[in-house]
């Protein structure tokens, strides 16, 4: 059985969950400044050990954005994953300002697409909205 908790993340914790599942390597300063500027974490834990987590980031009134959905390869499979994607819907909904509507957005690992489809996202590009697009900066430091 697992447990949530809510913004309760630290960077150890986050930088442990990313090298898990390969992602790359960020400074603790990265990930400090991450999660401070997130509008919600939601982490999963079974048995005191940390599983998964995800959060929210965004300006909170017209766009807002799950970021860094992560369940160890071991765990996966039994929900957890879904779990925390319902706890930051739900979030976002909460704080959608009545009578509006908030684009909630995201970017997924190729072929997680049936996941996110499940939970109601649309895979872009449809005949209305473009594809996404990414561009990194690279720190001239």
């Amino acid at each position: 059985m697992y447990e949530l908790k809510k913004d309760i993340i630290d960077v150890d914790i986050y930088l442990s969950l990313r090298s898990q599942v390969g992602w790359k390597v960020l400074s603790r300063e990265q990930a400090q400044k991450a999660l401070e500027n997130s509008l919600i974490t939601v982490a999963a834990f079974c048995d005191g050990v940390p599983v998964g987590m995800g959060r929210v980031v965004g300006d909170g009134a017209v766009i807002s954005y799950i970021q860094d959905l992560i369940v160890i390869p071991s765990v996966q499979g039994q929900g957890i994953g879904s779990t925390i994607l319902k706890e930051l819907i739900s979030y976002v909904k909460n704080i959608t300002a009545e009578g509006t509507e908030m684009m909630l957005c995201l970017m997924c690992a190729k072929g997680r697409e049936e996941f996110y489809q499940k939970h109601d996202f649309i895979p872009r590009p449809t005949e209305s909205l473009g594809p996404g697009m990414i561009q990194y900066i690279k720190s001239q430091r």
